[in-house]
């Protein structure tokens, strides 16, 4: 199984993560000081539940990635 989707080297192989990890760092973890890895753990539940379920994706056409995964929104 190749490695890489769009072969050696590319940049775009890993910009959905990229991005993911960027709104993690920016938006949840460089704002809080956690006293604990379990307040970490809860911090960033919390974070990605609400990144998943409640806020809305301008890729996505405002809808949520919950929503497009289970079918309530269809993607043109």
């Amino acid at each position: 199984m190749p490695i890489s989707r769009d072969g050696r080297g590319r940049a775009f192989d890993n910009i959905f993560t990229e991005r993911l990890w960027r709104s993690v760092k920016y938006e949840e973890v460089y704002l809080n000081d956690y006293r604990t890895p379990r307040d970490a753990r809860q911090g960033l539940a919390g974070y990605l539940t609400c990144y998943n379920t409640v806020r809305p994706h301008q890729a996505l056409g405002y809808a949520t990635p919950a929503a497009v995964y289970t079918g309530e929104v269809i993607l043109e």
